[in-house]
């Protein structure tokens, strides 16, 4: 079997006020992006539900999910259908996102803000 399409990684970020939601059960916010350039939309949930999440996550064909906390049923359920999870992250949305297209972004991640001066200055 031949694929003639394109592949191409998605992510979902559950996100709350620009950073990675601590719980992916109580996120409102939620960002869906592509390693393509300028391919990203931003969704508000009408209710926190990890089960819509997962509904969303399944229907847009995500490939990886970056969260703070999950409940394991749900990372069971994502992880049987394929989908990588990035767990206890924590930092910026676009931090992550960037990290993320870069290859970089590893569960447990944990966005820290560089000093202005370094000490040796």
């Amino acid at each position: 079997m031949i694929h003639t399409a394109h592949h191409v990684r998605s992510v979902l970020l559950v996100a709350q006020d620009g950073c990675v939601a601590p719980r992916f059960d109580m996120a409102l916010e939620a960002m869906l992006a592509t390693e393509v350039e300028g391919m990203k939309q931003s969704l508000i949930l009408p209710q926190s539900s990890a089960e819509e999440l997962c509904h969303l996550i399944m229907k847009e064909s995500v490939q990886e999910v970056v969260c703070g906390g999950i409940e394991d049923e749900f990372f069971q359920y994502l992880t049987w259908k394929k989908v990588r999870v990035l767990d206890n992250v924590i930092g910026p949305v676009d931090w992550a996102l960037e990290r993320w297209k870069a290859g970089k972004l590893q569960a447990g991640d944990i966005f820290r803000q560089e000093s202005v001066a370094s000490p040796e200055e």
